[in-house]
């Protein structure tokens, strides 16, 4: 082995696979919604549909932050 040679990681190294989600499905429910609502009757949809778009965004994104921070650091590279 030479000295320009990087170490290998070990073998059995966990890998991180986010679980299944709600997420997805409700947004896209909610941005259907939306651009039906646009369409056809703004009031009743389209609010309803912005809305759930929102607060799905904001919880995936609060979810995939929480994911993230618990994930082990790597700092010995």
């Amino acid at each position: 082995m030479s000295k320009l040679d990087r170490p290998v990681p070990e073998a059995g190294e966990e890998i991180h696979i986010p679980g299944g989600s709600m997420h997805p499905l409700l947004l896209t429910v909610g941005i259907t919604m939306t651009l039906v609502g646009v369409t056809v009757s703004p009031r009743f949809l389209t609010i309803p549909g912005v809305i759930l778009t929102v607060v799905i965004i904001v919880q995936w994104i609060r979810e995939a932050r929480g994911e993230m921070a618990a994930l082990p650091s790597h700092t010995d590279h």
